[in-house]
């Protein structure tokens, strides 16, 4: 199974900004829905953003409205999540998933394939 590659990952003072990348060679994001999820040492994966297939349909957790903002770029095969506002608790290993079913784009474990993720380190 082709797997998502991220990148962009690293140390930030709380209040900082980060953006992250996902881009895959062997698949073509116009035809899966992409979510970034995160864990962190100790914690479940959770939920952060994602889109749907089409594009038209970008879903947050709640801890994400207002401060993360997905986008994507077709032309580069490139899914970005940009961070804003980091805090100490946000460090974590980021994902990026993609899945061909576009129902439920916030749920855990319903993606086809992810990549190794990238880490966020966040100092307070």
């Amino acid at each position: 199974q082709p797997q998502p590659v991220e990148s962009g990952g690293g140390l930030v003072q709380a209040g900082g900004s980060l953006t992250l990348s996902c881009t895959a060679s062997e698949l073509t994001f116009n035809n899966y829905a992409i979510g970034w999820f995160r864990q962190a040492p100790g914690k479940q994966r959770a939920f952060v953003a994602a889109f749907s297939r089409n594009g038209f349909i970008a879903e947050y957790a709640d801890f994400a409205k207002g401060r993360f903002m997905i986008s994507r770029d077709l032309a580069r095969n490139t899914v970005s999540l940009q961070l804003n506002s980091l805090k100490p608790g946000e460090a974590a290993l980021y994902y990026c998933e993609a899945k061909v079913l576009d129902l439920h784009l916030d749920l855990i474990f319903s993606y086809d394939t992810w990549g190794q993720g990238t880490q966020v380190t966040v100092s307070s």
